[in-house]
């Protein structure tokens, strides 16, 4: 099951303070923390090395070495073992973000050579000026620079190799290349246990007061046990078990301690119903959310936007991304039906972003899709509302289709619903005005139908948006079938 962790700055009330201003509990963490990023940068690099790695024996030698208990050194341990493991992850994710890249240049290259070639081939003949298709290419020349655009093309496909020789000689070096773990200072961390009273042998937390096991090294310096008030960690929907794990980890940010616990949370009562009952899908855009309530029939009941603002500092985006999940969650407490939403993966996209417009990579970076929905899964964990993730194939062609204009809805929310209807498990056939149009075989999937739909929209010179306004889609997809039937005779 998911932990949860909640933070709060450690108290410093005026009779614990002493003559520089800090509490004896925080100044057990300032020595204690030395002691830990000294053990801890030491297994790090034990673990870096490549031998094998036996868990029992480091801890004795943690023990013997540093003077610390058997408990001391299992959070110092995991603390490590987890920075090496985090940089691991990382490199290869690096690694594979440059392929990426490199497959997007490469395939960039080629199809700009292809177009060079065929308007090359184009030009040598004679008869060209009466051709009736034209030149992928034209030769046409700037007026101010007097460069043509062939000249233009090859001095971007120039820059190109140079930057695919770049990044080729990166993800040599990385691949070589040695791998360093971060480990920060001013730091500790205490492993819990479940069998232990208060969740914990080292740092045990009554509700109130928090007791720290002082370590045998420090012991003569701060005693046996330090302990400090801390309070409680109350939430407006507090998951905080009174039984169960607990971990501690203390760090130092802007010159404050701060305390954080990481615990299993507690269950909460489930609001939502099945699925079967009725659900809400949403579509999230760069500058609204669309959303739609569909009913056990799969009919729409009730749909609307929520307005995003683009281009906010990191903090004021976050507070807005809340403000409409709140929202969400309210609908879906009004409704009590799980909300349903697309499993979206952009990192292939934002591989692409030098190969594309600057207007389109600009908004593509600027969406914080992930943030999003990992706001919404918490908020929505919290309430009791589950989150469902559906395939996205083709729910905006679906929604345009067949329900933009039956209901009068824009495109994101006639999405929504095509996504609501997803997660209830409810096909989705195209209309037969449609269907006599396209060539596919029976007996296969109603995708295979909606996947030729779709390719003749990108073909055709028409926006898709068009079925929102033409109540007959039948005159529109007879000619993008006949362009599509011409163009393969001509091939």
């Amino acid at each position: 099951m998911a932990t949860l962790t909640y933070v709060k700055g450690l108290p410093t009330p005026a009779e614990e303070l002493n003559s520089l201003g800090l509490t004896e509990f925080e100044m057990f963490l300032a020595a204690y923390s030395q002691v830990f990023h000294k053990a801890a940068c030491e297994t790090a690099n034990y673990l870096l090395f490549g031998q094998k790695f036996n868990k029992s024996s480091w801890n004795t030698y943690l023990q013997k070495t540093f003077g610390i208990s058997k408990r001391h050194a299992n959070g110092i341990i995991s603390h490590a073992q987890g920075a090496v493991d985090a940089s691991k992850e990382h490199r290869k994710h690096h690694i594979k973000i440059i392929e990426g890249k490199l497959k997007s240049i490469n395939l960039w290259i080629s199809k700009s050579e292809k177009k060079l070639a065929d308007s090359f081939k184009f030009y040598e003949k004679k008869n060209w000026k009466e051709s009736k298709t034209g030149c992928r290419l034209p030769i046409a020349s700037d007026l101010k620079t007097h460069k043509t655009n062939w000249h233009n093309l090859h001095f971007q496909i120039h820059n190109k190799k140079r930057r695919a020789s770049q990044l080729q000689k990166q993800i040599l070096n990385l691949k070589t290349a040695p791998i360093h773990a971060v480990i920060p200072k001013n730091q500790a961390f205490v492993v819990g246990s479940k069998d232990e009273s208060f969740g914990n042998q080292v740092c045990q937390w009554d509700g109130d007061v928090l007791k720290f096991r002082v370590p045998a090294c420090l012991e003569s310096k701060f005693g046996k046990y330090v302990q400090t008030r801390v309070g409680n960690f109350d939430r407006k929907i507090n998951r905080l078990p009174k039984d169960g794990s607990k971990t501690w980890h203390f760090y130092c940010k802007d010159g404050k301690w701060n305390a954080a616990v990481q615990f299993t949370p507690a269950p909460v009562k489930r609001v939502s119903r099945h699925s079967a009952y009725g659900c809400i899908g949403i579509d999230l855009n760069p500058g609204s959310i669309g959303w739609a309530y569909v009913d056990c029939d799969g009919n729409l009941k009730a749909h609307g936007q929520i307005s995003l603002q683009m281009g906010l500092p990191s903090g004021k985006q976050d507070a807005q991304i809340v403000d409409a999940c709140l929202q969400l969650a309210t609908l879906a407490d009004t409704f009590a039906c799980p909300i349903v939403c697309e499993e979206l993966d952009f990192s292939t996209k934002k591989e692409q972003l030098k190969e594309r417009a600057r207007k389109y990579a600009r908004m593509l970076s600027n969406w914080a899709y992930s943030r999003f929905y990992e706001l919404l899964e918490s908020i929505l964990s919290n309430r009791g509302i589950y989150l469902m993730k559906v395939n996205p194939a083709y729910t905006s062609v679906i929604g345009l289709v067949k329900y933009a204009r039956q209901y009068g809805l824009a495109s994101d929310e006639a999405a929504a619903m095509a996504i609501a209807r997803r997660g209830m498990r409810l096909k989705e056939k195209i209309h037969g005005s449609i269907t006599a149009y396209l060539s596919v075989k029976d007996g296969k999937h109603v995708w295979s139908q909606w996947n030729q739909l779709n390719n003749l929209i990108k073909k055709s010179s028409i926006k898709r948006h068009n079925f929102y306004a033409i109540s007959n889609w039948e005159s529109l997809v007879k000619r993008w079938s006949e362009q599509s039937a011409q163009s393969k005779r001509k091939c």
